[in-house]
């Protein structure tokens, strides 16, 4: 019996591990996307502003 209860301890310790992990993932995605975004922002606008001035 205390094998059992031993097994399921270290199972939800794996799960808890493994959203921590895909936390940390999520956020280190989430920041490079923000990065990404903010150093094109002024590219990007640019080239917006590009195609409206040739746009009748």
């Amino acid at each position: 019996m205390a094998q059992i209860k031993n097994l399921i301890a270290r199972l939800s310790e794996q799960r808890g591990q493994t959203m921590a992990e895909y936390a940390v993932v999520l956020a280190v995605i989430t920041v490079v996307i923000i990065a990404s975004l903010t150093a094109l922002s002024t590219g990007i606008g640019g080239a917006l502003d590009a195609v409206t001035g040739i746009l009748p």
